[in-house]
């Protein structure tokens, strides 16, 4: 009995990505099937980066194809490839970013800015180019959480060479001015500033841009939404009412600048404490996923309240850098390959492979 594609198809339909929540023939990620015989091959390639992730995928879709009547077996060859994705307004990517995702939080304190640089951190061991560019004029502390010193390089007088540290190519205003001097700015040269270091910075072949927002819903937030191509949009929030609240504003902002939220991250969700395990909900339980559930978005994960996350943070080396098999790292990659897939599964931005059209007259 000769086994057909159709059959090799449906086999495949009965496996669920947990991050694409899709089978991967519905996803659009199965590109080949091979049949010799009774030996299959079968080529997929995500539109996420999942180096954690693609061996299971591999060795489940194996077991689900070999288990079809005449199949002797089947070779898997599970990669990725991250396109760019279409942004608000129809505006055009930038040069040298692929996309760029915002993280924000409607208050301060719950952990937006190290929550952004672990995300980054972890899609850049998901196998992904990645860069982060700390939007808070008045208080950056990127260059402190990736233990950066220095100020940037310029090659020509107007552009600047992003700084680097633990893989990943930075930019902040932290790095321009000494770590004490306070901002003392209004509001259009904070958004000035904030435009030219996102364009005058020699972003380099980045799949992912992560922008580290400040707290709320004022001039930044707006200036990002209105004038720079945003692919989509993550919401850090705590548990707390209060923290809710204020992150459904945020949520409410993306959506009337048409800016598509990917989801949301509780942080510190639950503490277990060091000396003797016991584990407690500190600032309260299940806020977050209920506020998936009244908006329609997608809950990407919770933190859990980890003093070292805290410290690795302020020492410079944060959680997914210093110990890439901790609890809490393993989390930051879940939520990493969640919010890639996520946004795969969005329209993608072809303009950059069109050609350029230009009309002469003879």
């Amino acid at each position: 009995m000769s086994v057909t594609k159709e059959q090799v198809e449906e086999a495949l339909k009965q496996y669920i990505d947990p991050y694409l929540e899709k089978d991967p023939v519905t996803a659009g990620v199965v590109k080949d099937i091979a049949i010799d015989g009774g030996n299959v091959s079968i080529k997929i390639v995500l539109g996420y980066p999942a180096y954690g992730f693609v061996d299971k995928l591999s060795a489940d879709l194996k077991e689900k194809v070999e288990a079809v009547d005449g199949v002797d077996s089947a070779e898997v060859d599970a990669g990725w490839e991250i396109g760019s994705h279409s942004v608000q307004g129809g505006m055009n990517p930038l040069e040298g970013i692929k996309n760029v995702i915002a993280v924000a939080s409607g208050k301060g304190g719950v952990g937006k800015s190290t929550t952004a640089v672990n995300l980054a951190l972890a899609l850049q061991k998901e196998g992904a180019r990645v860069g982060v560019l700390d939007a808070d004029i008045y208080g950056p502390s990127i260059p402190r959480m990736l233990g950066i010193e220095g100020k940037p390089e310029s090659s020509d007088g107007k552009s600047l060479e992003p700084m680097g540290g633990h893989g990943l190519q930075a930019m902040s205003i932290g790095f321009m001015i000494d770590e004490e001097t306070p901002m003392i700015w209004r509001g259009p040269m904070v958004t000035q500033a904030l435009e030219q270091l996102l364009r005058d910075t020699r972003w380099k072949s980045l799949d992912y841009l992560i922008i580290d927002l400040p707290p709320g819903t004022g001039d930044v937030q707006l200036t990002l939404a209105q004038k720079v191509p945003v692919s989509g949009a993550v919401i850090v929030t705590t548990p707390q009412d209060i923290a809710l609240l204020d992150a459904r504003k945020g949520l409410k902002m993306f959506e009337k600048v048409e800016v598509p939220v990917l989801g949301i991250v509780e942080n510190m969700s639950i503490h277990i404490c060091s000396e003797c395990g016991h584990a407690e909900h500190i600032f309260g339980q299940g806020g977050g996923e209920k506020m998936c559930d009244m908006h329609n978005v997608d809950f990407l994960g919770a933190l859990p309240l980890d003093i070292n996350i805290r410290i690795n943070a302020d020492d410079g080396h944060p959680s997914v850098a210093d110990d890439a098999e901790s609890k809490a790292s393993m989390i930051y990659r879940d939520i990493a390959r969640r919010t890639a897939a996520k946004l795969s599964l969005k329209a993608k931005d072809y303009s950059a492979k069109f050609p350029n059209i230009v009309i002469q007259n003879n």
